[in-house]
């Protein structure tokens, strides 16, 4: 029974036991469930505070990134205000360079635009001055610039002369010395009357005025002062004035005895005026500034091409011409022919050619009647004229007056009737009286002739003109129809019979 009891003590024990290990078991397990529900509940809080902690975190995160972002956002926001404001500091400077390139580019374009002015009006006062200077060379240089292919005219003039007469010749020279080609403001214009008898050609030319004469001699250009123009000095204008007028003269000349023959044109009278307006009338005026009776033969010593050459003194001195003394202030001169009547008492006239026989001998005129003769010679040449008093005359046999515009002024008359030579003292007495009368041209009319030292003291002198007896003779025929004798008792050298109406020589 013990055995039993232990055996089921045993068994009981067992079975508590094993109930106890169940229980404790089931505790264990009830522990660990609780363990575990409490782990899970833990593990839940703490996957619960996991979740909130990365929930705080993301949400941390995202503020972080919101602030990261904001910051980030801001500081664009910021960069870009910055980017802008440099932007706009860069635009504004950019805007201030660009304008102050452009006031700088203006500026310099000014000054470009000035220094360019200043360039061109320095250029324009140049090319103003180089102007002056060429023009006052080209009056200069007229005697060296003047037509030289005259002389190639001779036959057309001779042509014209023979079919058209003085008119027609006087017409065609006109016309040819038109051609010639003269500086700018020249004009070149001229009239002319042809004496055929005597071989004088009567020119009338148109001056210019003082105007052409730059009165100033160059320009000057300044920033501060402008275009300033220097003035020539009065007298040098005065001169150059004057210098011009001389030059114009000689030229004409020059031109017209190169484009004659001797045969054709002697002598030349040559009046310049000038045209204008009286300032204290207000009425057209013009004043003779030249007037100058030339010979061919004494014009021909003049050397128009030397630069020395002094073409008032020119005038003055070597062709006795009669200038103004003060050209540039246009005052008048008289003609070569200037007269004074008071100072002339006169006859009345005598008509001896309406007695004469047309084979009349001329020394068989009695000194009254021949010096009448000269009177009508010199009236049907178109000249007014008076015969003197025998007495009390001073050597004046007679005056001629021409009023044409051209010659008009006084010539005193000396007429020898002589059958031998007239000597060198009649020559020498004419050039006196008419000195005395101031007399511009004298004439000395012989039915003989003069010797050669007459002749070279005639041409000297410039305004005496000697009028020989063959000469005399065919001018009688030409302007009175009178086919006169002169019955010389011998021929001078190199006449002919004909040259006196003679058939055969003595």
């Amino acid at each position: 029974m013990a055995r039993r009891k232990s055996l089921i003590s045993q068994i009981l024990d067992a079975r508590k036991q094993a109930k106890k290990l169940q229980a404790q078991a089931e505790e264990r397990r009830h522990r660990e469930l609780v363990a575990e529900q409490k782990r899970q509940e833990a593990e839940a809080r703490r996957e619960v505070l996991r979740a909130e902690a990365a929930a705080k975190k993301a949400q941390a995160a995202l503020a972080r990134e919101e602030t990261r972002a904001k910051r980030l956002n801001d500081q664009a926001a910021a960069k870009a205000a910055r980017e802008a404001a440099q932007r706009e500091r860069a635009e504004e400077r950019l805007r201030t360079a660009t304008a102050r390139a452009k006031t700088q580019d203006a500026a310099a374009a000014r000054r470009t635009a000035e220094q360019e002015e200043h360039a061109r009006r320095i250029a324009e006062a140049e090319f103003r001055t180089d102007a002056i200077a060429g023009k006052v060379a080209a009056y200069a240089q007229l005697l060296v610039d003047r037509n030289r292919r005259t002389a190639d005219w001779t036959l057309e003039l001779r042509a014209a002369l023979s079919n058209g007469g003085p008119g027609g010749f006087v017409e065609r020279l006109q016309h040819l010395l038109a051609q010639s080609r003269y500086p700018e403001g020249l004009t070149g214009r001229a009239a002319a009357h042809y004496e055929p008898t005597s071989r004088e050609l009567l020119i009338e030319y148109e001056l210019p005025l003082q105007d052409v004469v730059p009165t100033v001699v160059a320009y000057r250009y300044s920033m501060t002062k402008g275009m300033t123009p220097v003035p020539r000095k009065e007298p040098e204008t005065k001169k150059l004035y004057g210098d011009l007028l001389a030059r114009l003269t000689l030229r004409t000349l020059a031109e017209t005895f190169d484009a004659t023959t001797p045969d054709m044109v002697e002598n030349i009278v040559f009046n310049g005026y000038v045209s204008t307006k009286d300032r204290a009338t207000g009425r057209a005026v013009r004043p003779l500034l030249i007037s100058i009776s030339a010979e061919r033969d004494r014009f021909a010593e003049i050397e128009l091409d030397e630069p020395e050459l002094d073409p008032v003194l020119c005038l003055r001195s070597h062709l006795n011409a009669i200038v103004s003394p003060h050209p540039y202030d246009l005052e008048g001169v008289r003609p070569v022919m200037t007269f004074d009547l008071s100072k002339y008492k006169f006859v009345d006239e005598m008509d001896v050619v309406a007695g004469m026989d047309s084979r009349t001998d001329l020394l068989k005129l009695s000194p009254g009647e021949f010096e009448h003769l000269i009177r009508r010679l010199f009236e049907a040449i178109g000249m007014k004229s008076w015969v003197t008093q025998a007495s009390k005359d001073e050597g004046v046999d007679g005056v001629a007056v021409n009023e044409d515009p051209i010659v008009g002024g006084l010539c005193i008359i000396q007429a020898k009737r002589y059958s031998k030579i007239v000597g060198l003292e009649a020559v020498h007495a004419l050039a006196g009286v008419m000195d005395h009368k101031r007399a511009a041209k004298g004439v000395l009319v012989t039915t003989s002739w003069v010797g050669k030292a007459s002749r070279d003291f005639a041409t000297a002198n410039g305004r005496i003109e000697i009028i020989e007896g063959r000469n005399l003779k065919h001018m009688l025929k030409e302007h009175l129809d009178l086919d006169v004798l002169i019955s010389l008792d011998k021929l001078p050298p190199g006449w002919t019979p004909t040259d006196v109406g003679r058939g055969t020589s003595s």
